[in-house]
């Protein structure tokens, strides 16, 4: 099963830091080259402010396991950063934190006519009836965040 590290996440409010970034200048005549400084005098990136519309509820979490990895190798990985929202109401295919057990799992929910349950990507996992076990919505997934080079 795919669970998150831990069940005290913090929530995500770090000084604001800014990353570079190139704005894309369009010119309406062709004179001479144009300064490779130009693609460099833009304003910056904020993550925070790109990624986290609502700072007091959304919270950090370490993905674990192989529960939301498809058999093609997309999906959810162990090790990825999930920002998670909870002000946000959980909907039919939304990725969502749920308590299942007393245990954090990372999850799909989806809708089988008026019966909710919490599905896996990875087919090796059965759903979860929410009826069936003792579950809660914690908060939904709004963003996954992977290393791909290190």
């Amino acid at each position: 099963m795919l669970h998150v590290t831990s069940p005290q996440a913090m929530i995500i409010d770090p000084p604001p830091r800014s990353i570079p970034r190139a704005l894309y200048h369009v010119r309406a005549g062709i004179s001479g080259f144009p300064s490779p400084a130009q693609d460099y005098d833009g304003g910056r990136i904020d993550l925070n402010e790109q990624l986290i519309p609502r700072p007091t509820s959304t919270f950090m979490f370490t993905a674990e396991g192989d529960s939301m990895q498809c058999p093609d190798g997309s999906g959810i990985h162990g090790g990825d950063k999930l920002l998670v929202d909870r002000a946000i109401d959980a909907r039919h295919g939304d990725i969502v934190i749920a308590i299942v057990d007393g245990e954090m799992l990372v999850k799909e929910l989806r809708h089988q006519g008026c019966m909710p349950a919490l599905y896996s990507s990875n087919p090796r996992h059965a759903p979860i009836m929410m009826h069936s076990a003792e579950c809660q919505i914690w908060g939904v997934v709004t963003h996954i965040v992977r290393t791909v080079r290190r």
